[in-house]
């Protein structure tokens, strides 16, 4: 059985590839040369599970989105307390490239600001490090959050370290504030060739995942980080990581976000997903619009806004053959990441006697679950196959399989 997902993700791009609206981000040169009609989407599950669409093999910088990650980094090298004496974690209401400090203290209202940025990047290691090691810091981190040795975009660098004036300014303010300890030009160098590292959708994706899975790398299984450590980020990617349109985001899209001026987007939801999108043309606010629209209609179409109900993990407990039937076993409040991986069960079974799902201990569905989990059915049965299922509870109540037929009753 083909999975339905990759199907889903395509659609959601060809339904918005006629938007041309916006520019690419003119005031970098190399940036400024993009191609514009790249357009891809992945989604990474907590379980591992990868599913991409569009252009997903292109790489681009990172940008702004290395901004949450390299916050995790300093947290991790240099612990929460001395992060937050540094920089604050307040919504700033203003565009990225504000100074935006803080009445008394100083400190730059939060990480994800440009000012914020250059703060973490300069806490990266430790008090005696040089440049270079911060930057292999980033790169180090960056390339174990997505499963895949990075590499830095020395062309990128160059361009926009040739327009880093505003970027210099901030960090001699910060310096002479006490923010930063080191050299300002050093610092900035640093922070623009940790924006300038190079990234595809799927990375994006896997990278947030991370952060989803409570530090825990899903592909690789590796612990990159402690759970309150990614709690902190996505806090904030909550509350200041889409600049001075997050309030309209978060009530709205309701998935924790950044986005990157190259035309990225990274995307989380706890317990559930990582999601990268990538689209050059930028809206206003500095953001990619059609990836902005993609991530619009996953909330909307997958009820992934962060505040719906019903986001408790789901696991599919057993997958067992016996005798001329292969069973799929199911239990909890079944949401989007328990529906893929079920889905990626139906996809890799070889078996072609009847399939038997018991969902007796599930509580609940979400919409975009139902969806998938009768879609799948559907698809096996339209392979041949003979589809049971067992629903005391009716939690699937009225399962029609989208032509007027229901699988059989054990």
């Amino acid at each position: 059985m083909q999975n339905p997902i990759p199907d889903y993700l395509r659609e959601v791009l060809d339904a918005l590839r006629d938007d041309t609206s916006g520019e690419r981000a003119g005031y970098i040169p190399e940036l400024a040369e993009a191609h514009p009609d790249y357009f891809a989407l992945a989604v990474t599950t907590a379980m591992g599970s990868t599913y991409t669409a569009g252009d997903a093999g292109i790489e681009f910088t990172i940008q702004s989105i290395s901004k949450p990650f390299a916050y995790a980094a300093a947290i991790m090298d240099r612990g929460l307390d001395q992060v937050l004496e540094r920089i604050g974690v307040e919504p700033s209401g203003e565009a990225f490239n504000e100074l935006s400090l803080e009445a008394g203290t100083n400190r730059p209202k939060n990480p994800m600001i440009n000012a914020g940025a250059i703060a973490a990047h300069g806490l990266l290691v430790g008090a005696d490090a040089t440049g270079e090691q911060r930057v292999d810091r980033a790169l180090e981190l960056f390339s174990a959050l997505a499963g895949r040795q990075l590499r830095i975009d020395e062309s990128v660098f160059a361009s926009e370290l040739g327009t880093a004036d505003h970027n210099l300014s901030m960090a001699h303010m910060l310096r002479k504030h006490g923010i930063i300890a080191d050299d300002p030009h050093e610092v900035v160098a640093g922070y623009t060739r940790q924006c300038s590292i190079l990234v595809t959708v799927a990375d994006l994706s896997a990278m947030a995942a991370t952060l989803a899975n409570g530090g825990v790398q899903p592909c690789t299984h590796e612990r990159i980080m402690d759970e309150a450590t990614a709690r902190q980020v996505m806090s904030v990617m909550a509350v200041a990581g889409m600049y001075d349109g997050a309030g309209d985001w978060l009530t709205r899209v309701g998935i924790p976000a950044k986005s990157g001026v190259a035309g990225g987007l990274v995307g989380v939801l706890p317990d559930q997903v990582g999601i990268g999108a990538f689209s050059p043309r930028l809206d206003s606010h500095g953001n990619s619009q059609r990836s902005r629209r993609a991530f619009e209609r996953l909330s909307t179409d997958m009820g992934m806004h962060l505040l719906a109900p019903s986001h408790g993990r789901l696991d599919v407990v057993d997958v067992r053959r016996g005798g001329t039937r292969e069973t799929f076993t199911l239990q909890g409040n079944v949401q989007f990441t328990a529906a893929a991986e079920l889905l990626d069960l139906f996809a890799a079974s070889d078996f072609d006697g009847p399939a038997h799902l018991d969902i007796s201990r599930v509580f609940s569905f979400t919409d975009v679950a139902r969806r998938m989990t009768l879609e799948g059915l559907r698809r096996l049965r339209n392979e041949g196959r003979r589809v049971f299922l067992h629903d005391p509870l009716q939690s699937l109540a009225d399962p029609d399989l989208g032509d007027g037929t229901y699988p059989e009753t054990p």
